[in-house]
């Protein structure tokens, strides 16, 4: 009976876990993103925030098709995913030692014995024989347990599960990073293409214009300057085209890169413009939301998780521990005789370690992870203050992106009736040739910047999603289940 209310009382123990227990950070009270007195833009609609296939919204089958070859093919993702799997493979691994451990043994030993060595030599009648043999067989195993009376095996599965989370959506914000690197090099490279086919239609004009002086020349109304001025336009406009190309070429690398492919394999036929909707309307998440979905807030989240329970593990060290456990062996000198009763073993143990002098270090190991604790809390503070500075920034810059893009439209207007007015004025004969080159240089530069204006705009709506869209948890295998044995 005292041996049973020992157990019993040792068992009640192990229901107790030191440290303190993790809370989830309360979600902030703010509504908005932006400060009072700054215009939220035009379909904005704030909510629950952006789908998990976001990249959707830009109506391109292509564009879909791609961003999905990307997740399944890019080798960072899979570096990504081999790791989150390590991790929970670390969780379980941790989590094992909380149960029983059995072990099993076999051995077969073959000795001479030395008895020179224990003085029988010369004519002692035991060693006139000389050196004997002996054979033994030996099966047995064993089972151990340890107690965990202050939760100190608990509290390292619990860090080890909120490590994993911690993996998993650093793996989900890497899904999600491919996916608008995707989204952003398609956008480059369809502002690429129209860059290039302003600076063509611009060359074609440059060449109408050294037809045209020629001519004029030819006629006896031109002269050599104007006809040497259309020539060195030309000549600087066709020098853009090169530097254009080589842009586009090492675009559409990256975006091999990105896909898992070489570049030779990737299709020769670009996304353009004309192919992209830009979204009506944006669903972003509210920051209540936020906090709850964007993965790099979770995983500053699941980081404060794991060094809470650092501080429990800490903790327990300091206190005693206690393992039970048995053995049973069977040896005998003969195979034939391992099943017999006469060569049977066993042992019944409890063991007992409790700290008593260790210099300060299990003290100190504690209050530095207190410190740790500490900082992850602060890290995650910032983590949520950068996340909602970075949405409130790209709110004003698709604002004023609609304002640009407005401005620009009117400007390549303008320019586009000053050019055609301007050529007809020269090819009557009322003003030179500079005229029409300035007019175009004017015509040119509104048509580029309307090209970056707009390629700015679709570039911001795909961050915004970006900014404020969930992790992926489609056929990667990335799930909830480590967030949930975490919590």
């Amino acid at each position: 009976m005292k041996r049973f209310a020992t157990l019993a009382f040792a068992t009640a123990l192990a229901g107790c876990t030191v440290g303190p227990n993790f809370t989830r950070p309360q979600a902030p009270a703010a509504t908005a993103y932006q400060s009072p007195g700054e215009t939220t833009p035009a379909g904005i609609a704030l909510g629950e925030g952006p789908q998990l296939r976001w990249w959707s919204a830009f109506g391109s089958p292509q564009l879909d098709a791609l961003v999905d070859q990307a997740i399944a093919n890019n080798r960072s993702l899979a570096a990504s995913n081999a790791t989150l799997a390590a991790s929970r493979d670390e969780v379980r691994a941790i989590a094992g030692r909380r149960l029983p451990q059995v072990d099993a043994n076999a051995r077969a030993d073959q000795q001479q014995v030395n008895l020179a060595g224990f003085g029988l030599s010369g004519n002692n009648p035991l060693a006139a024989a000389g050196n004997p043999e002996f054979h033994l067989y030996t099966v047995g195993g064993g089972v151990s347990y340890d107690l965990d009376l202050f939760g100190g095996l608990k509290r390292s599965v619990e860090q080890s599960a909120a490590q994993a989370e911690a993996q998993q959506r650093q793996t989900e914000a890497a899904h999600l990073t491919i996916a608008g690197q995707v989204v952003n090099q398609v956008l480059t490279i369809a502002a690429l293409h129209a860059q290039i086919d302003t600076a063509s239609a611009l060359l074609a004009d440059d060449q109408r214009n050294v037809d045209l002086t020629e001519k004029r020349r030819a006629g006896g109304e031109g002269t050599l300057v104007e006809v040497l001025n259309a020539q060195s336009q030309y000549a600087a406009d066709r020098g853009d085209l090169p530097q254009l190309d080589q842009q586009l070429a090492e675009a559409r690398h990256l975006l091999a890169t990105l896909l898992g492919i070489t570049p030779a394999a990737l299709p020769a036929n670009d996304i353009a413009f004309a192919q992209l909707t830009l979204p009506a309307q944006v669903p972003v998440a509210l920051p209540s939301s936020l906090v709850h979905r964007r993965p790099d807030i979770l995983q500053a989240e699941a980081e404060l998780h794991a060094a809470t329970a650092a501080v429990g593990v800490a903790t327990a060290r300091l206190y005693p521990d206690i393992t039970l456990g048995a053995t049973l062996t069977q040896g005998a000198p003969a195979v034939g005789d391992l099943v017999k009763n006469a060569f049977r073993g066993y042992d019944l143990f409890a063991g007992l370690t409790a700290p008593i002098f260790h210099g300060g270090t299990l003290k100190a190991e504690r209050a530095a992870a207190i410190n740790r604790a500490r900082a992850s809390q602060a890290s995650y503070e910032q983590t949520v203050l950068v996340a909602f500075s970075q949405v409130a920034d790209l709110l004003s810059a698709i604002h004023n992106d609609a304002r640009s893009v407005a401005d620009q439209r009117s400007s390549v207007q303008v320019a586009e009736r000053s050019r055609h007015l301007s050529r007809r004025s020269f090819q009557v004969g009322n003003s030179g040739v500079l005229q029409v080159l300035e007019s175009e240089r004017l015509y040119q530069r509104a048509s580029n910047g309307l090209v970056v204006a707009r390629t700015r705009q679709f570039l911001n709506v795909a961050r915004l999603y970006v900014a404020t869209a969930g992790g992926w948890t489609g056929a990667s295998g990335i799930g909830s289940s480590t967030a949930q044995t975490s919590r």
